[in-house]
């Protein structure tokens, strides 16, 4: 993301997009999603995340229609996705070259835009050479169609495969104070390549907004996450410890949290998601919460 950097001053807490246009996750009004675009636009966020699949091309579409209305698309940085597709009423996981150039061309008219700043395979297939994938997107890097290329949900044999000539730019993966495994190999792998890292799942679905208790009665979809009911108890203990942390310095557990993120030397921009304009405008508060060198460490060793 350095050649990007280059142009303009990127505000490292961006927007997920997930619940936008996505009536399968939470589902949200049009004009929720509008109006919460067009705040986060208003407070300076120019990092925006979408995927194909988030509402199956309608995240895109809505992003595209607020873009447009309002002249912004010169003045974000906008990543996208793409790697399904609809086959006999199933959502299959395709990487081929030409389906990738294809979902190129048509997240470009969902978005209404004629060039993509950060363009993600977003999950691996299990039959396509993953340097072939790349190099199918590199082309369209050429011709200035995309600007970077990105992976998502790759293992980190796979990121190796697929920039064995060295095109990868960008990885997104689910990293969280909670799921901190991608440290030991795969982030040094990144650093050692000049990729740059964007976590998502920040706030690990939630549990780390420092809203949930003992009492709180766990979602069914999130009842198989180890973190919501083994590790539970334990985690909870932990955010405790974040939660007087972050009295102390008058803000949320969650803006310690996206705080504590940017103060490591590999994460380049978080991607928290929102429901609400309410949402954007507190995640960005983030910016003004100042973590020290101790609190760092201490942060850290508790989550350990």
């Amino acid at each position: 993301m350095n050649e990007i950097y280059n142009d303009f001053q990127l505000n490292p807490v961006g927007l997920g997009t997930n619940a936008v246009g996505n009536p399968g996750y939470n589902p949200i009004s049009d004009e929720e999603s509008h109006n919460m675009i067009l705040t986060a636009l208003d407070l300076g966020v120019n990092f925006f995340d979408t995927a194909y699949y988030y509402g199956m091309g309608g995240s895109e579409e809505v992003i595209g229609d607020v873009l447009k209305k309002c002249n912004a698309r010169n003045k974000i940085l906008l990543a996208t996705k793409g790697a399904h597709r609809m086959e006999k009423g199933e959502i299959v996981v395709d990487n081929h070259p030409d389906f990738l150039v294809e979902e190129v061309y048509k997240s470009l008219k969902r978005l209404k835009t004629d060039y993509i700043d950060i363009y993600y395979i977003h999950f691996p297939d299990e039959k396509t050479p993953k340097y072939e994938a790349v190099g199918a997107l590199q082309k369209l890097r050429e011709k200035g169609i995309i600007r970077e290329i990105g992976v998502s949900n790759f293992s980190l044999e796979q990121i190796e495969e697929a920039n064995r000539d060295g095109y990868i730019d960008v990885v997104q993966d689910e990293y969280n104070l909670l799921v901190r495994d991608k440290e030991e190999k795969f982030i040094p792998y990144l650093r050692r390549n000049n990729i740059a890292f964007i976590p998502y799942f920040p706030l690990a679905a939630g549990l780390l907004t420092g809203k949930y208790t003992m009492e709180t009665e766990i979602p069914e979809r999130r009842r198989k996450n180890l973190n919501f009911s083994t590790k539970y108890e334990e985690n909870l203990r932990k955010i405790d410890l974040l939660r007087r942390m972050a009295r102390e310095k008058d803000c949320e557990v969650y803006q310690l949290v996206l705080a504590w993120y940017l103060e490591t030397d590999f994460i380049d921009a978080v991607i928290p998601g929102a429901k609400q304009a309410d949402q954007i405008r507190a995640n960005q508060k983030t910016r003004k919460v100042k973590v020290t060198e101790e609190e760092f460490q201490e942060i850290s060793t508790i989550f350990r």
